[in-house]
């Protein structure tokens, strides 16, 4: 007889994350096989056309540049305070939205889900959001004994499906008079959709009409991550300004991610940021995460705070960073461009693509699929309801190559 000696709560089955895993096995292929011969779709992180980590030299040169203490030192549980103030100036843009607002340090812009997951819904409740998904929502939602439950995200014009929404938004709040829904936009993870402004202003439309019950209290979780590498300027930020002047039973919450932005993977740096029309609330929302984040990580990476800091609070800094950020970003276009068009010429079905690191295939049989593409030197995520391509970690190149593999893989089933 076997003894369990872990808490029931904490007793899960043991099982290897299917993105990391495959990533081994894509790491294997190339040793074996060579780089060029392998397409290795798999991590969420920014590659150069050799499979080499981009790690922006206008973000590096600072941080190591720092003194060896400003790096090892502890940061301030909250956060570094001008860390703080600038990424509330610079993550909103010219589009900061007309609220009181309070930033908090969080590890990446997951912590900024654990935040919103933990101190923002109860045990037992249902949480919203789209079919497709980050899978790590389903397990922070699970660690704190809540679920996760879904709206398909697409209607049939490809648009982001607002009657689907609504319906399901309707359906959880007259239940719990509480909700938290998460809304990956812009540059959805996985299928690199973004909501539009029109589509903004339908879903404030709906969040009003249900605040008009003052027992309800709705909460949104606008999860940002990959926000700086969707569109050209800065107009994909422009929905912040629709968070102006909200009922005070509507939340806000954004989670802004170093790891992405800055190229800041491994130093796990980001920030949950409150917005409310009321200071009381984003006031409680920091002493809601503050004890959290003591309970759950104590504080965050001083020298990766710093540095983001030090960049958008100089002039110079800041402009040779956003210019190399500018520079993959069209990187990341051009690839993006190439797997699309080709998928079209060949008649590849396609989520609807916006922008971002990931584009999404629809397909019945992910796993099987995902495995014959191994075996052709192919490796993409298997999700519920599709593949994952990631372009963020593929050769423009390889980018036009992969759609007709993937597609005759998939007509064998």
């Amino acid at each position: 007889m076997s003894i369990k000696m872990a808490a029931e709560h904490a007793r899960w089955p043991a099982k290897d994350d299917p993105i990391f895993t495959i990533a081994g096995k894509a790491k294997e292929a190339e040793t074996l096989y060579g780089k060029e011969n392998v397409i290795n779709s798999t991590l969420g992180a920014l590659m150069d056309d050799e499979g080499v980590l981009v790690a922006f030299e206008s973000v590096y040169d600072v941080f190591k540049g720092l003194p060896n203490q400003e790096i090892a030192g502890y940061a301030a549980i909250p956060g570094m305070p001008d860390f703080l103030d600038a990424v509330v100036d610079v993550f909103f843009a010219e589009y900061k939205p007309e609220a009181y607002i309070r930033a908090i340090a969080t590890p990446g812009g997951t912590g900024a889900v654990k935040h919103s997951i933990w101190n923002y819904t109860n045990v037992g409740d249902e949480i919203l959001t789209s079919d497709w998904f980050w899978t790590p929502y389903q397990t922070i939602a699970e660690e704190g004994g809540r679920s996760i439950v879904t709206y398909p995200l697409f209607g049939g014009d490809g648009k982001f499906n607002l009657e689907g929404f609504k319906s399901r938004f309707k359906e959880i709040i007259n239940k719990q008079k509480r909700l938290l829904t998460i809304i990956n936009t812009p540059a959805h993870n996985p299928t690199g959709y973004s909501v539009s402004d029109e589509e903004w202003d339908s879903i404030i439309e709906l969040l009003k009409s249900e605040a008009e019950d003052q027992e309800k209290r709705i909460i949104v979780l606008v999860d940002a991550a990959y926000i700086d590498f969707a569109g050209k300027g800065d107009e994909r930020r422009a929905f912040f300004a629709k968070f102006s002047n909200l009922p005070p039973n509507i939340f806000i919450i954004a989670g802004f991610s170093a790891s992405k932005g800055f190229t800041m993977y491994g130093l796990r740096n980001g920030a949950a940021i409150g917005i409310s029309s009321e200071k009381e609330i984003v006031d409680e929302f920091f002493s809601a995460c503050l004890h959290s984040g003591r309970a759950n990580w104590s504080n965050g990476t001083r020298g990766a705070m710093t540095t983001v800091a030090k960049i958008m609070q100089n002039k110079v800094l800041y402009e040779r960073y956003v210019e190399e950020k500018d520079y993959y970003k069209q990187v990341l276009r051009k690839r993006a461009d190439a797997f699309v068009e080709s998928a079209n010429v060949i008649g590849l079905e396609l989520v609807p693509y916006r922008d971002g690191f990931f584009i999404s295939i629809p397909c019945k049989n992910p796993f099987e699929v995902s495995k014959l593409l191994i075996e052709k030197h192919i490796f993409v995520v298997p999700l519920a309801k599709g593949l994952r391509f990631a372009v963020c970690s593929v050769s423009e190149e390889k980018c036009k190559k992969a759609p007709q593999i993937i597609k005759e893989v998939m007509d064998q089933f």
